[in-house]
């Protein structure tokens, strides 16, 4: 069985998932009210440069000011004027280690960005100013004029092909990247794409010079059409997708750009959902817990905090057939498998923390790494991987550029603020019980009635009933037990009556 890409449509949000061998590997989801941004270019205004951080915060028209670094604002050299900042000389990134913000930045400047991050918990959009438009086989790059190929193309004469094939027309006079989806492209394939994206980039500055700062120049594609673009591959065997007028959007587009593999686009119209093909839905909630099972009887626990994640590998019940050593190695190989798809379908990004279990045997490090490396050449998102440390941790980096998985289905706990865990009955009991003794020490009341979760009521009525029949005694003071549904277990009132 070879990949297959599902896309589920609905007024309210597009999902698409990524099968493999039937296993679900990815998923990528985009709601109707709260589109992702990342790849629209703005024309943004200026509205803070922070001189200590060679940095400046950029109204782009959205709640939250975005955020652009000095290494993020590059040069542009062509004649003609293609500038990225209205009115300054920009910096390439040799030259901004060695320059001040200020002397290419001031409030109140317009200047046209491209957001590389979405914004992501409390934190702005990332922005550039070096804008890059990808198609199907090239990454536009108006800025330069060098071309380069995805190192993922790993065949030396057909990178030099490729290279050779867009420097031979000198009529595109912009620097492209060549995708590896162009591996095997034909000189007629690329020079159709690079003319489309230059056409593509004078409507932009065009309509960079008419729209009002702070305002929208570009908008990427939709999901449906950016997964075409940038996952649809040759060993992609269908694309299904449950909309009619999606699909019409979908064909309209494999028409001008993949028209050999128009074939393989159907639209799924059985009464069945869709994702409820290769247990997607199940395998999406299954994505949200924070352990994962291994066949072996061990798991990986996957703790996703602000600054990284970190996934802890445990034997479990697994304890192989032969020794310790064996059988520590046959798990940490299970969960590197787990991992890179664990990866994928939950969308981690950025420092990544793996505690393998301590293995002894230098070659079984070594085999357990590759693993993890070799599986992660399918992902379509740039990771790096380090060694092992000598405390056994793997540390690891993944491009981050959209919410996880998490943050995009889940928020934070109300009931523990994000935690994880909530005070027991019991510890809460004894919060009341000095909160009475301090209110009967400070005010001259009648009686005191408490407000309580039912679980909280109960154990004050049970397990410490008889503390509660003391502290009456003590303070002189009827005490009032009253259930609050709505309140969480860890919320209670003392009410002085």
């Amino acid at each position: 069985m070879r990949d297959e890409i599902l896309i589920n449509i609905t007024p309210q949000e597009t999902r698409a998932s990524i099968v493999e061998n039937g296993v679900l590997q990815e998923v990528h989801l985009e709601r109707t009210e709260n589109r992702g941004i990342v790849g629209n270019i703005y024309k943004g205004v200026v509205k803070r440069v922070m001189p200590g951080m060679q940095a400046a915060f950029v109204d782009i028209g959205h709640d939250k000011a975005a955020f652009l670094h000095l290494a993020d604002i590059v040069t542009d050299k062509a004649e003609g004027s293609k500038q990225a900042i209205e009115g300054s000389q920009l910096l390439d990134k040799q030259q901004a280690q060695e320059t001040d913000i200020t002397t290419v930045l001031h409030e109140g400047q317009k200047i046209i960005v491209q957001v590389i991050k979405d914004p992501i918990s409390s934190k702005g959009a990332r922005l550039t100013t070096h804008i890059t438009i990808p198609s199907r086989y090239l990454v536009l790059m108006p800025d330069t004029e060098h071309v380069g190929v995805s190192q993922r193309i790993d065949n030396q004469d057909e990178r030099v092909r490729l290279r050779e094939l867009l420097e031979e027309h000198q009529e595109l006079d912009n620097g492209f990247i060549i995708r590896t989806a162009a591996e095997g492209a034909s000189e007629k394939e690329l020079v159709r794409d690079a003319l489309f994206l230059a056409k593509l980039w004078n409507g932009i500055t065009d309509k960079s010079k008419q729209v009002k700062a702070p305002g929208l120049v570009h908008e990427d594609l939709g999901l449906e059409l950016r997964i075409m673009r940038d996952i649809f591959e040759d060993d992609v065997e269908r694309v299904r997708i449950d909309d009619e007028k999606a699909l019409e959007r979908i064909r309209d587009f494999v028409k001008e750009f993949l028209p050999e593999m128009e074939s393989r686009i159907e639209l799924y119209q059985s009464e069945r959902p869709i994702f409820d093909l290769y247990n997607v839905e199940e395998e999406i909630k299954k994505a949200l817990e924070r352990k994962v099972q291994l066949k072996s009887g061990g798991y990986l626990i996957i703790d996703q905090t602000e600054a990284m994640t970190t996934v802890d590998v445990n034997t479990g019940a697994f304890v192989g057939h032969k020794n310790l050593e064996e059988t520590i190695f046959r798990t940490n190989l299970e969960a590197a498998t787990a991992l890179a798809r664990q990866l994928r379908l939950r969308n981690l990004g950025g420092i990544i923390i793996v505690d393998f279990i301590d293995m002894k045997d230098e070659e079984h490090k070594r085999q357990v790494l590759r693993t993890l490396e070799k599986l992660l050449e399918k992902d379509h998102v740039k990771t790096q991987i380090t060694e092992v440390s000598t405390l056994g941790l793997v540390e690891m980096t993944r491009k981050r550029s959209r919410e996880s998985l998490e943050r995009l289905l889940c928020e934070p706990c109300q009931q523990c603020n994000g935690r994880g865990y909530v005070k027991t009955a019991v510890t809460v009991c004894y919060e009341i019980f000095r909160e009475l003794s301090r209110a009967a020490r400070t005010y001259d009341v009648q009686k005191f009635l408490v407000l309580a979760s039912q679980e909280v009521v109960d154990c004050l009525l049970d397990e410490e009933a008889s503390s509660l029949g003391d502290l009456e005694v003590e303070i002189d003071k009827p005490i009032k037990l009253q259930v609050e549904s709505l309140y969480s277990p860890e919320q209670f009132d003392v009410v002085l009556m």
